[in-house]
């Protein structure tokens, strides 16, 4: 493993202390920009393509153009965890508006900035997947589809960020957020999953939710595991109510959640199907993605 980190920023890689970008670049001054994060395992990149064709539809829905090919953008990913000795990484691959001025016009931007960041991530301790989150439900709601698209995975988060500073305030690692008609959206960066008999039920996109990649895995290996697996409109009642519930994202992977607004969730453990879904995905992303050496197709 590399003794220090280096990071690509537009070509080039720098040492992690020495990798900058412009304060005019309208990604730090406006949040003009998309991202993906993105996990390694064992020397594989997961779901890479999916990944990669989300951040290039978020990009076009803003009218940003990246100068680089998908093909070119996954070579930059994989060399990313080459340069940096990696084989399991969390990777953020951040694509920017570009240097401008202090107005918010972009076509005063005369280039993307492109980022890619290969490191670690830890965003729960290992017990909280052992005995479950607890979590609350914050007053902050989800912002309107009719005003951001959800799936334009931007780099301004503040609503999320809203979100976290109430759980933080309250105590509680992870929180749950609706939408202005009450509906169960997601967490703050996670999708959500709800447990009931055979039926595996996880929020529509058109409450708002982003659709997660790891969202999409679960719900496949939902399916191969035999069970109903549905998209339903959720209230708070249905998550108190639920057998079981679980959290999935790209940093989370699949967490279980335990209680809720102080009400127990099933049993207050994690649920025989939490554990299979984890079992599961943990076992699929080990196993399947584009190899980072580039020496094998992808599984």
């Amino acid at each position: 493993m590399s003794a220090q980190r280096v990071v690509y920023v537009d070509g080039e890689f720098y040492p992690k202390g020495e990798a900058k970008v412009s304060v005019f670049d309208h990604g730090f001054l406006y949040g003009d920009g998309v991202f993906e994060g993105i996990r390694a395992y064992s020397g594989r990149i997961f779901r890479l393509e999916e990944h990669l064709e989300r951040l290039y539809a978020s990009a076009k829905a803003i009218l940003l153009q990246i100068p680089l090919s998908p093909a070119e953008m996954a070579e930059v990913v994989c060399e990313s965890c080459r340069r940096n000795g990696l084989r399991d990484a969390y990777i953020r691959l951040v694509v920017s508006r570009g240097r401008g001025d202090l107005g918010l016009d972009p076509r005063k931007c005369a280039a993307p900035t492109i980022v890619c960041i290969a490191d670690g991530i830890a965003l729960y301790p290992e017990e909280l997947y052992e005995r479950g989150l607890t979590i609350m439900t914050v007053p902050t709601r989800r912002n309107g589809i009719e005003n951001l698209s959800p799936n334009i995975k931007s780099l301004n988060y503040l609503n999320n960020i809203l979100g976290k500073i109430e759980a933080n305030q309250a105590g509680y690692a992870e929180v749950l957020m609706l939408n202005d008609q009450g509906f169960v959206v997601e967490c703050t960066s996670d999708n959500i999953f709800l447990v009931k008999g055979r039926s595996l039920l996880t929020p529509p996109p058109w409450v708002g939710i982003l659709k997660g990649i790891t969202r999409a895995v679960v719900m496949e290996l939902g399916r191969e595991a035999g069970l109903d697996v549905r998209e339903a409109v959720l209230t708070r009642m249905d998550v108190w109510s639920a057998d079981e519930c679980f959290l999935t994202g790209t940093g989370a992977e699949a967490i279980p959640v335990v209680a809720c607004d102080g009400r127990t969730i099933g049993s207050g453990r994690p649920g025989p199907v939490t554990v299979d879904m984890i079992r599961r995905f943990r076992d699929l992303c080990h196993r399947e993605g584009v190899p980072i050496d580039g020496r094998e197709r992808a599984g």
